[in-house]
């Protein structure tokens, strides 16, 4: 039988804790809750949640510094929560990782549908990396530049052998673009391929992480030759000659 998922619901207004545990609950999931940044500290190092659902205007430490802590320690879906207008806080909330956005105020069916989609992420990566590898399967190390992006232990690699930290999502990204070279996939693809999800104009989260990986991969982000835009579609990864 497959273990319930349990969600962390971290807001300071107990309104909303209450109907996010009632519904929820009533979709099959096993509800936790916390009012603050301490208290979810607390209840994440004695039972790490499935997924964290995380308001961003927590009193005390704030949901960001949270989102950025859960990130560092725990390999768990991270789903922020913040004001419709809060246009900044989507954009740092996806940069210290976290897997999606949802806006307040938010349909109760679209909150279920992307904690489901996060978990469906989460679980399938868990069932590629339980899955061992045969001499028949295509190649488990990818040159990226000068770096090496080796499938099997999801880690990446630089011309020294030193390990460059990605979170999930810019993996995610990177194995997608380096398995299909010299393809052009735009931004919808991107989304369906790495988050089960399609891509709206305002949704900046593609542009935010090919960012961050071409400052990591690059030699000169400024000029991108590995990951490479294509205009009015979206970006390629190119095998790098050099």
């Amino acid at each position: 039988m497959t273990e319930t998922p349990t969600v962390l619901v971290v807001d300071d207004d107990g309104d909303v804790r209450e109907l996010l545990d009632e519904y929820l609950t009533e979709h099959g999931f096993d509800v936790a809750s916390a009012d603050s940044a301490a208290a979810a500290r607390q209840r994440l190092a004695a039972d790490p949640p499935a997924v964290v659902l995380l308001d961003v205007g927590l009193p005390g430490e704030d949901g960001l510094s949270l989102a950025r802590h859960v990130r560092e320690h725990h390999d768990i879906g991270i789903i922020i929560v913040s004001g419709a207008g809060d246009t900044l806080d989507r954009i740092i909330g996806l940069e210290v990782g976290a897997d999606d956005y949802v806006a307040k105020p938010f349909d109760l069916r679209e909150l279920k549908a992307r904690v489901k989609s996060v978990l469906r992420r989460y679980q399938r990566q868990e069932a590629s990396s339980a899955s061992a590898p045969t001499e028949t399967d295509t190649p488990r190390h990818i040159r990226v530049g000068r770096h090496l992006l080796d499938l099997d232990s999801r880690r990446l690699f630089d011309d020294c052998g030193a390990e460059v930290t990605l979170t999930r999502m810019e993996f995610d990204l990177l194995e997608v673009l380096a398995t299909r070279p010299n393809r052009p996939l735009t931004r919808d693809q991107l989304l369906n391929l790495t988050q089960n999800r399609d891509w709206d104009p305002l949704d900046r989260s593609i542009d935010i992480r090919i960012g961050r990986l071409r400052g990591k991969i690059e030699p000169d982000r400024t000029r991108p030759q590995v990951i490479r835009t294509v205009r009015g579609i979206g970006y390629m990864y190119v095998p790098w000659q050099g």
